[in-house]
């Protein structure tokens, strides 16, 4: 018989045995999946995806009617009996734009039209009507008619029938969407005069015949596409004699100045000489090429034109987005870099000087919850201090052992503290409260100190003025792939980053694994506040609202524990930044204030929201326009802008890391960093906006420990430990 923990887990365990893909990755895949497909469909209605640019030359006309060869430019293969070729009645002239609409030469056209009381023919293309459909509404409204000219403008010839079917039914599709009507006429790209037509092109007319297409060619072109000037414009145009003539022009696919011009003159002087423009079947005495749409066809055109503006506008916005974005990010590294020379040079001079030198005992708080596999090295690297300390350890209700394991070193500077869980906030309040001294240093019970590292980190004390000092944290077991990519995050991100926040009087965090207070500071602002997750940024920006300094000790180092997986990184990622959320918003009114705090609010809080909690959720669409730019182009500028990017990125790290004495090998998975961290702080940083905004509360996440760092490197007992290159 089962036992009721395994009859617990089976309840738990999906139907199928299958495991469902947690909703932190599903939401956030969905969302780039989203982006990815409106990239897709900007790219297909701007012809950069599915689009043939081929241009058959011409081949024999042996196949070809010779009627259909030397007649007219209408040609007529609907149904089953023989194609009709047409001609345009005397004095009549239909003329057609091409390739349209256009947002600017479009309008410019049906201006002068308006003007001159002319009508015309559109043939317009799919992907322009799906993008401009506002001008397809004003031809139809104005009385003009519309003709199709497939969706990507290919040359049929080329095409296999089904090709030809999705490029006219796409075209419909358009038309529906932006004025509601489906359109009989059709004119094929490229084509041109009835007697071009060859043993190629013919078997497409009859095709587009037996769809219930009217094939529409031209019998006097304008050749205005050349851009040969207006005179040489109006000379090709004008028909001879009083023969009707289908003029064909275009109102897109580049400068179409010329074609204006020429329309203002052209429009006049022929109908000074007896010619009347009408639309085509206006001038055959037929029925209007125009059916209207209704029903559920009406209703997909419409959705089609919306999906396709949507797709434009939040494309551009993200284009924009990110331009922004990216510059600001530029600006930053270059801000980092200058700052971060002028913080190393000011404190490594010979004669820089805190104030007196800090000799006086201090008290290091260690609040620990079931750390049995770390605790033992964290306390012993403490030992080692060359600076006066008392050890005060605070077991925050831990299961494991923890206490006892401390308890059983026997070590006489070594106090314990045994409480009820209570989280990490309570655990240091409860240490404060024991601390023996005014400088209290905190850190993690996963974390381990090098001999100097207290000395280094009180000396900053020495100013009356600081308040809060932050160590220099460093990755410890860098010998995975993960690791070491946390180790780049640490260098650059961590500690370049405070760099900048010491010279800008505005450090947004205390690491909590290598930090010191003053004790009387900490009773000024509450001490360590349960309101948020992130506890160290909280009581940061706290103590800058309070007035205090905040500084940087380079020297100071601490080498802790990262995780180790992917699940693990999550979690603490996750913590960090909705507790940085937390504080942000808790803090939000210093923005508004006058003073220490007023300057942290207009100065921190910026930044630290730009770029830790927005630039982040935008970084993503770097890999995803990366994506789009190497399959559809243009691909030497989207990689060179890329490298341009990384480029960038490598000489900050270079640059954090020769500051930091490290060896330059772990920069070469640096590549590999950017990309996949973009995505794993895209899924955490979108995770804790959608707590944030549905009100959730996320609980106090305990990492798994493992206690590979067990010394400081330099103590003489650490592992020999291969970095990861």
């Amino acid at each position: 018989m089962a036992s009721p923990g395994k009859r617990a887990r089976a309840r738990k365990r999906p139907r199928g045995g299958r495991r469902r893909l947690p909703m932190r990755y599903l939401l956030p895949s969905l969302i780039l999946v989203a982006l990815l497909a409106m990239l897709m469909l900007r790219g297909y209605v701007h012809s950069e995806i599915l689009a043939d640019h081929r241009v058959r030359d011409p081949a024999s006309n042996e196949k070809v009617p010779g009627h259909i060869r030397g007649g007219g430019p209408v040609i007529d293969a609907r149904g089953t009996g023989e194609a009709k070729s047409i001609d345009i009645p005397d004095r009549q002239l239909v003329l057609t734009f091409d390739d349209g609409p256009d947002p600017e030469w479009t309008p410019k056209v049906l201006d002068k039209l308006k003007q001159h009381n002319a009508h015309a023919v559109f043939f317009v293309t799919g992907t322009m009507a799906s993008r401009y459909p506002e001008l397809v509404k004003r031809m139809v409204d104005e009385g003009h008619e519309i003709g199709l000219h497939t969706f990507n403008h290919p040359d049929l010839s080329f095409q296999t029938k089904s090709r030809i079917d999705w490029e006219l039914s796409q075209n419909q599709l358009a038309l529906a969407g932006a004025a509601g009507i489906r359109s009989s006429l059709f004119r094929p790209p490229y084509s041109s005069f009835a007697s071009a037509m060859d043993d190629k092109s013919w078997p497409v007319a009859e095709y587009i015949g037996s769809l219930g297409y009217v094939t529409v060619l031209d019998s006097t072109d304008s050749e205005d596409w050349k851009r040969p000037g207006v005179d040489a414009i109006l000379k090709r145009a004008t028909p001879k004699g009083v023969k009707g003539s289908i003029v064909l022009m275009h109102d897109s696919g580049g400068d179409r100045s010329q074609t204006v011009e020429a329309l203002d003159r052209f429009l006049p002087d022929m109908k000074k000489r007896g010619f009347r423009f009408s639309n085509l079947t206006e001038a055959l005495g037929a029925p209007s090429a125009h059916t209207q749409v209704t029903g559920v066809d009406l209703w997909k055109g419409k959705a089609w034109v919306a999906a396709v503006a949507l797709s434009g506008n939040v494309t551009a916005i993200l284009v924009v987005g990110l331009s922004i974005i990216g510059s600001l990010v530029i600006a930053r590294f270059g801000l980092m870099l200058l700052l971060s020379f002028a913080h190393a040079r000011k404190v490594r001079r010979r004669d820089f000087s805190w104030g007196a030198p800090v000799t006086e005992p201090v008290t290091v708080l260690v609040p620990a919850y079931n750390e049995r596999e770390c605790i033992a090295n964290t306390v012993n690297s403490l030992t080692a201090s060359e600076h006066p300390i008392e050890i005060i350890v605070i077991d925050d209700g831990s299961t494991d052992g923890t206490a006892d394991i401390v308890e059983a070193l026997w070590l006489d500077n070594v106090h314990v503290v045994r409480q009820p869980n209570s989280g990490k906030p309570a655990a240091l309040n409860n240490g404060i409260a024991h601390a023996s001294h005014e400088i209290v240093v905190m850190m993690d019970g996963d974390t381990v100190f090098e001999p100097s590292t207290v000395g280094e980190l009180v000396q900053p004390f020495g100013d009356p003025r600081v308040g809060a000092v932050a160590g220099n944290a460093k990755v410890g077991n860098r010998d995975t792939l993960i690791g070491a990519w946390q180790h780049i995050e640490y260098v650059m991100g961590f500690n370049l980053d405070r760099r900048m926040y010491d010279m800008l009087g505005c450090m947004p965090t205390i690491p909590g694994a290598v930090g010191a207070f003053r004790r009387s500071a900490l009773e000024r602002v509450g001490g360590m506040s349960e309101d948020t997750l992130a506890e160290d940024t909280d009581i940061t920006m706290a103590m800058h609202r309070d007035g205090w300094r905040v500084v940087y000790a380079e020297r100071a180092r601490a080498w802790t524990e990262a995780p180790e997986s992917v699940q693990q990184l999550w979690s603490q990622r996750y913590r960090w930044s909705y507790g940085t959320m937390q504080a942000i918003w808790k803090h939000r009114r210093a923005f508004l204030e006058r003073g220490p705090s007023g300057r942290f609010g207009r100065v921190g809080l910026p930044l630290v929201s730009l770029f830790m909690v927005l630039a982040p959720l935008l970084a993503p669409l770097i890999d995803v326009f990366l994506l789009y730019g190497l399959v559809f182009g243009p691909t030497e500028k989207t990689i060179g802008a890329w490298l341009g990017v990384l480029a960038v990125q490598v000489v900050c790290a270079a640059y954090a890391f020769r500051l930091d004495k490290e060896r330059m090998t772990h920069l070469i998975s640096l590549p590999l960093q950017q990309i996949l961290y973009r995505q794993l702080m895209y899924v955490v940083l979108l995770q804790s906006w959608i707590t944030a905004l549905t009100g959730g509360r996320l609980r106090w996440q305990k990492l798994r420990r493992t206690g590979v760092v067990e010394a400081a490197p330099g103590s003489g007992v650490e592992k020999d430990r291969r970095p990861v290159a």
